[in-house]
């Protein structure tokens, strides 16, 4: 594709509780991969598939994150940060309040989330379907988290993270595509996850979907680490 990949808002924030006691210390995005912090991996991989401005949403220990990438050179990649303050927003309050160093469209995934798909794939089918927002799927039937999305002729039927279906054999791969226009119902400083605005714009049928076939890998579990370690060195 000719069309130059959108920046990517990564989520990294959260507190880590199930990570603890490992996580008393440093943020999650310093934990150790294969001697090297997983936010190492991530940044790698955004950069090997031609993605080089990125907006990184800390919480929790952030200034750490800042001051490993910051002795890094930011991997090369133009690297900004925003913090939610004394409040926090939850995942799309995060975004909202970056909206204005954003350009009109842009990537959204989690700060523990390795997704070795083809961003290029992804964003083209966001293009094409010309909605408000895109959400990544794949077909997990339930193997290495709860599945939470019926996906059916390229679209996306039913999505929730609370009430699973027998037909929910599909999941949110954790990598999407958003208008800035999507977070217009979301009030400034407001208290928003991520998950609630994803359902409203399908209700809303302003939610796209792509499907992917590559596994996700999370660095947000202890079994997730072990995962990802080895697939990093297979």
């Amino acid at each position: 594709m000719n069309n130059p990949l959108f920046p990517v808002v990564i989520l990294a924030g959260g507190l880590a509780t199930r990570l603890r006691p490992m996580t008393e210390t440093i943020p999650k995005s310093l934990v150790d991969i294969n001697g090297e912090p997983f936010i190492a991996h991530q940044l790698r991989l955004l950069k090997k598939n031609h993605i080089h401005k990125i907006i990184l949403c800390l919480g929790y220990l952030g200034e750490q994150v800042i001051k490993y990438l910051d002795e890094n050179k930011n991997f090369g990649l133009d690297i900004q940060f925003s913090f939610d303050g004394d409040k926090l927003l939850g995942t799309a309050g995060a975004i909202k309040k970056t909206l204005s160093r954003l350009d009109d469209h842009f990537f959204v995934l989690y700060g523990d989330s390795y997704l070795p798909c083809d961003y290029a794939a992804v964003q083209n089918t966001f293009l094409q379907k010309n909605k408000l927002a895109l959400m990544t799927v794949f077909k997990n039937q339930g193997q290495w988290d709860k599945s939470n999305v019926e996906f059916r002729d390229g679209n996306i039927m039913r999505y929730s993270k609370d009430f699973q279906t027998a037909a929910m054999h599909y999941i949110d791969y954790g990598l999407g595509i958003f208008n800035k226009k999507a977070f217009d119902a979301i009030p400034e400083n407001t208290v928003f996850d991520l998950a609630n605005l994803y359902q409203h714009l399908l209700n809303q049928h302003e939610l796209a979907a792509h499907e992917v076939s590559e596994r996700f890998y999370e660095a947000g579990s202890f079994s997730g680490i072990d995962e990802l370690g080895y697939y990093l060195t297979s």
